[in-house]
């Protein structure tokens, strides 16, 4: 199996670095870092090339990776009998490119429910959004590259309920990058001086981050009760509707503890280098309490694709 190819951009975006203990699994296009305790992934990375999609049918059985202990993995066990939907982490259509042979595999691969989290099961125009959201970027990259480099995950917590041994992530984050025009101080791209045709402009990484909310919007008290009473049951914990974000990509690294390498300072969202202003080293945003969260004030929720914004839209 190939795995995740950190240099695909033609730029180093190597797979996110955790202070956890996390088990690297590489699949057809794609790598998922485990996290044995939490029995899901921390963080999937997957290439996309645009120029090579392959639109094969949704067909697969959710299946155990054999190379890890069924301890270590959660199974159909956690979404038999109840609403709960198996999330594909790595989108099914993302590393389904190259040749007929390769892109059978990729697809066949991203049925192993260690690329599973679950998730609401309610489709909606929400939901949508967010399983297309690679989409959208993808229309803007093809302009330069086709090529995306894709990283997803879930936003692990230490007050996620705890239901049939697995605790429920009530938030996920998907990062994007590509390679474009580089960026001016003043917002714009670089081209020749009048009169004559523009000269190439320079190509740089750039990256954009997102956060898929499915709390429901309760007041905390009310949360924890309702939560308490259907584990109580053996029921789901309470989600709600997806929200989706655009956000800082600073933001997901400080939300997951991950080290994304390039990607914050890559991010489309934040100002030109000249116009950045420098943080300081070691720094983390100290208002993300997420669920409760007073940082997501200052995000934007997006809730159509044209709302995503990406340099010169």
């Amino acid at each position: 199996m190939t795995g995740y190819d950190a240099h695909f951009l033609g730029f180093s975006v190597p797979l996110p670095v955790s202070p956890a203990d996390l088990r690297v699994l590489d699949y057809t296009h794609f790598s998922v870092l485990l996290d044995p305790l939490r029995r899901l992934a921390a963080a999937t990375a997957c290439t996309v090339d645009g120029a090579t999609l392959q639109a094969l049918r949704r067909s697969g059985r959710w299946r155990l990776d054999a190379r890890v202990p069924n301890g270590e993995q959660s199974g159909g066990e956690l979404y038999a009998g109840n609403p709960l939907d198996r999330g594909h982490l790595v989108r099914r259509l993302d590393p389904v490119w190259g040749d007929a042979e390769t892109a059978a595999r990729a697809n066949h691969d991203t049925f192993t429910y260690t690329n599973a989290a679950p998730q609401v099961n309610r489709f909606n125009q929400s939901k949508e959004l967010w399983n297309g959201l690679e989409d959208h970027v993808l229309r803007y990259a093809a302009a330069h590259d086709h090529r995306l480099a894709v990283q997803t995950g879930p936003v692990f917590a230490a007050d996620d309920p705890l239901y049939r041994g697995v605790r429920i992530p009530r938030l996920f984050w998907k990062v994007v990058a590509w390679v474009g025009p580089a960026r001016l101080p003043d917002g714009g791209t670089p081209g020749g001086p009048p009169g004559r045709s523009p000269e190439p402009a320079a190509r740089v990484l750039q990256a954009t981050g997102f956060v898929l909310d499915q709390t429901p919007q309760l007041e905390d008290a009310k949360l924890y009760e309702i939560t308490a009473q259907a584990l109580a049951r053996d029921d789901i914990p309470p989600l709600g509707p997806f929200r989706t974000y655009q956000v800082p990509v600073g933001d997901v690294a400080a939300l997951t503890r991950l080290d994304l390498g390039p990607l914050p300072g890559a991010d489309v969202l934040a100002p030109p280098p000249p116009l950045r202003p420098a943080a300081p080293a070691g720094t983390r945003p100290t208002d993300i309490t997420i669920h409760r969260l007073p940082r997501a004030r200052a995000w934007s929720e997006i809730r159509t694709p044209d709302q995503i914004a990406l340099p010169g839209r």
